[in-house]
């Protein structure tokens, strides 16, 4: 395969991605949201000069080739730039091939549980239960993740007492079948965080998302251990990009679930290989998708595919107050919740068509290979 053209179509949160290959096919993927329009940038300037006009067959062999051309430019950024490389290839090999992108991976197209994923902490315990309930009703979701802590709060709460009320009040409001996670966006200390675990083992929450500074492992592992022989597993990784830090965070067990974002890891392919250790491990994978860009239906067809997914896909509840940039994106919306489950359907590739009316208000850029 030879990758001739890169097209960026962004906006500051929001950045699609066009390969055009030497028979003139065409694969749709997506960087990273936030900051989508630098990206962008960073995909024409230090990823297009190392793939266009490259014959290759081994995708883990061509993104290993433009980190080491880029060695100077480790992290983030570049990772999420390689993402809409490589989740437009395999939209591309799926297309050429007539089949989903799943089952190019070893799955199937078909149904997956969600759990109705809340990104707030400006709302009430009370609000918060009552928009659960709704949803409950209206969706038939049977699983919520909600926020405990404040972002990055060194031990201080969104508003003082907020995460000793909110967690029992969810848990009274939809009862005692429904599934319940948490998340402290990296808020707690170690010892905060062993201490806020007794109200949710009281509460009977399953799931604690990255209870301390994510890039402490230490600190993370040590609230892990303390929780070892309870019903909670402690989760984490969505920032996680660098392959080294994930071996780390596998083979020490510094979490119980693991949480690999496919767009800030860098693709499908690179997050495939995190899947693999993890399976190795005995370690399941629930990833991180929390808007309705096209991360979550990467994900979708991730976890119809792998050995070891987790419970449920992380589906977020949030409208325009929160996410306005999420809507208008396609000609036809690819997350439709029934009973609580979303569908991967049969189409060839990713399939989902992003909304001309979108792109033609983007920021457009292009890399061929007629340039080089």
């Amino acid at each position: 395969m030879k990758i001739t053209r890169i097209e960026t179509f962004s906006s500051r949160y929001i950045g699609f991605v066009r390969i055009t290959d030497a028979s003139g096919a065409t694969g749709w993927g997506q960087v990273s949201t936030y900051n989508s329009d630098i990206t962008a940038q960073v995909l024409h300037r230090q990823v297009a000069p190392w793939v266009l006009g490259v014959e290759f067959d081994d995708l883990d062999a061509l993104t290993d080739k433009v980190f080491e051309r880029e060695h100077k430019f480790p992290g983030s950024y570049l990772k999420r730039a390689i993402g809409g490389f490589d989740t437009a290839l395999w939209d591309l090999r799926g297309k050429e091939a007539g089949l989903p992108v799943c089952s190019l991976i070893g799955g199937s197209p078909g149904p997956l549980r969600c759990y109705a994923s809340s990104m707030k902490r400006d709302i009430t315990p009370v609000q918060e239960a009552e928009r659960f309930r709704r949803l409950q009703g209206e969706f038939g979701f049977d699983a919520f993740k909600f926020r405990i802590a404040a972002e990055y709060g060194h031990d201080i709460d969104e508003w003082p007492g907020r995460t000793e009320e909110i967690i029992p009040t969810i848990r009274k409001a939809l009862g005692p079948d429904a599934a319940l996670l948490v998340d402290a966006n990296s808020g707690f200390s170690p010892r905060r965080a062993i201490q806020v675990a007794d109200i949710l083992l009281d509460n009977g929450i399953e799931h604690f998302e990255e209870p301390c500074l994510y890039w402490e492992l230490d600190q993370t592992a040590e609230v892990t251990r303390a929780l070892a022989d309870k019903p909670i597993a402690v989760t984490g990784g969505e920032q996680d990009c660098e392959m080294p830090v994930w071996r780390q965070m596998i083979t020490d067990r510094v979490v119980d679930i693991v949480q690999p974002d496919i767009l800030y890891l860098g693709g499908i392919s690179r997050t495939l290989r995190v899947c693999e250790m993890a399976r190795a491990a005995g370690l399941p994978v629930t990833p991180h998708a929390a808007n309705q860009g096209l991360v979550t239906l990467f994900t979708m067809h991730l976890l119809r595919a792998i050995e070891g997914a987790g419970k449920y896909l992380e589906f977020s509840i949030e409208g325009p107050d929160y996410y306005p940039w999420q809507y208008g994106l396609y000609t036809e919306d690819p997350y439709r919740v029934e009973a609580g489950q979303v569908t991967i359907s049969d189409r060839p590739g990713w399939g989902v068509e992003i909304a001309p009316e979108w792109l033609a208000k983007s920021a457009w850029q292009m890399s061929d290979i007629s340039d080089l």
